[in-house]
């Protein structure tokens, strides 16, 4: 229930904030509740994962991408991310998530999202993904061009491209792990 509540304030509030150009920083501030927790009485790893979603659907909203997305039934969804858990987040905490579009290529749209304390940096995100309408998925060009945006990408820092890389070595990788003799399956 805590998600749905949450969902529906961005959304309220991402119609009354400043509107984002493309490459804007999104921020929002959350606390962490009792029911964002797990047994280890901090917050739990997919609860992370679950406020980043919000991130980015304040970017759309905010953005001038949310029209577009409703008339073409566009969804948007990750194919990846790489996240590093740095400090614990505990009960009743505030904390800010900042998201932000890094850059794009011919396949996907990479967005890193950073979640952060007084403290510092408890985690970081980088994300990677596209949407998919009726057709199937969307040219990252065209949903750029939807955004109202009409420069080329940013430049991929050397960090995204080591993750490019990363992806590319597991595509590779056999499809099944061995198992060992004596092992169920």
């Amino acid at each position: 229930m805590n998600l749905w509540l949450r969902l529906l304030a961005v959304l309220i509030a991402s119609l009354f904030r400043p509107r984002l150009g493309l490459i804007d920083l999104s921020v929002l501030r959350f606390r962490v509740w009792p029911h964002d927790l797990d047994v280890n009485v901090h917050m739990n790893n997919a609860r992370y994962l679950a406020l980043m979603d919000l991130g980015r659907l304040d970017m759309i909203i905010r953005g001038k991408l949310w029209r577009t997305v409703l008339r073409e039934r566009w969804q948007p969804v990750l194919a990846g991310s790489v996240v590093r858990y740095r400090r614990p987040l505990r009960p009743f905490q505030r904390f800010s998530l900042t998201s932000r579009l890094i850059a794009w290529d011919d396949r996907w749209i990479y967005m890193e999202h950073r979640v952060e304390t007084e403290e510092g940096l408890s985690c970081q995100a980088l994300m990677r993904g596209a949407f998919v309408g009726k057709n199937g998925v969307v040219p990252p060009s065209k949903v750029i061009e939807a955004a109202g945006f009409s420069g080329p990408s940013p430049k991929v820092p050397a960090w995204v491209e080591s993750w490019r890389d990363l992806d590319t070595a597991f595509e590779q990788a056999p499809a099944e792990l061995p198992v060992e003799q004596g092992e169920a399956a």
